[in-house]
């Protein structure tokens, strides 16, 4: 899909201040009226006629509604519906459904670089027996599986059912990627059987994940102008390439989380400038 951009010299320069915050997309307050697509990448595009996840529904509730990060493309809409079908007739269990996208995509003003294009989608670990009050859901607690600073399993609180939620996600075609912290990708390494580990590949190690999933989906067919995610690398990826994230004995800072870099703001795509102009 094309848009007409016209945009003078003065004008782009204008944009350029709002993309930095985001402010320009957290005032959008609708889906555009385009026809559907995911434009750009994950972490610098937006979405054309994105759809709002219903606030609940069998097998899930969304937390923070009221931050307005609902929004999503159709597809996306589609699998956790799926998901929290599958988890709740499986599992028992109630899906906390977090951050999605704005309603028309594009960057987040605090929280995420990604999130764009209504393809990412954060599941809470917390997993609810029961459906959470509407004050509980505007003020949700979030529940980590990892002791951060030992760099450890909090045993105590990890189950089989965070084991077969990743993987009934991971097991979904659509399903790109699912960014987890390294010690519970080491723990479904250790969980799995021997011949069935394909799934696991797509499961990638990547900090501050501990208390939810990250699950991106793969560009929709006919989005050409979807930048797609790169193929995980062959393997598990619970070998050599998983120990490479674990703190060396030598190293006594406080694990956490790599210090995130500054980076100048990207411009998006020309089509998404048409749809923040608009």
């Amino acid at each position: 899909m094309k848009y007409k951009v016209a945009l003078l010299t003065g004008t782009l320069l204008g944009v350029i201040p709002l993309l930095a915050n985001a402010t320009g997309w957290e005032a959008k307050q609708n889906p555009s009226v385009h026809p559907t697509e995911s434009i750009g990448s994950y972490a610098n595009g937006c979405l054309a006629g994105g759809k709002a996840l219903p606030l609940e529904g069998e097998g899930y509730q969304v937390i923070r509604s009221q931050r307005e990060r609902y929004y999503a493309h159709p597809d996306t809409v589609s699998f956790i519906q799926t998901l929290a079908k599958q988890t709740y007739q499986g599992l028992d269990s109630i899906l906390l459904i977090g951050d999605l996208s704005l309603p028309q995509g594009g960057r987040f003003s605090s929280g995420h670089s990604s999130h764009q294009t209504g393809l990412d989608i954060d599941v809470w670990l917390r997993l609810a027996k029961e459906p959470l009050s509407e004050q509980e859901l505007a003020k949700p607690k979030a529940m980590s599986v990892v002791h951060v600073k030992q760099f450890e399993l909090n045993r105590k609180r990890w189950s089989d059912e965070h084991f077969q939620l990743v993987k009934f996600a991971a097991q979904n075609d659509q399903v790109a990627r699912i960014f987890v912290h390294p010690v519970i990708k080491d723990k479904l390494c250790q969980s799995e059987q021997v011949d069935n580990r394909e799934w696991l590949r797509k499961v990638r190690p990547w900090w501050g994940h501990h208390s939810h999933i990250h699950v991106r989906l793969n560009c929709p067919k006919g989005d050409n102008s979807c930048q797609a995610q790169a193929e995980p690398p062959e393997g598990d990826g619970c070998g050599y390439e998983l120990e490479s994230w674990w703190p060396k004995p030598e190293d006594k800072t406080e694990v956490t989380a790599k210090p995130a870099k500054k980076k100048k703001p990207k411009i998006p795509p020309n089509q998404c400038l048409a749809m923040l102009n608009e």
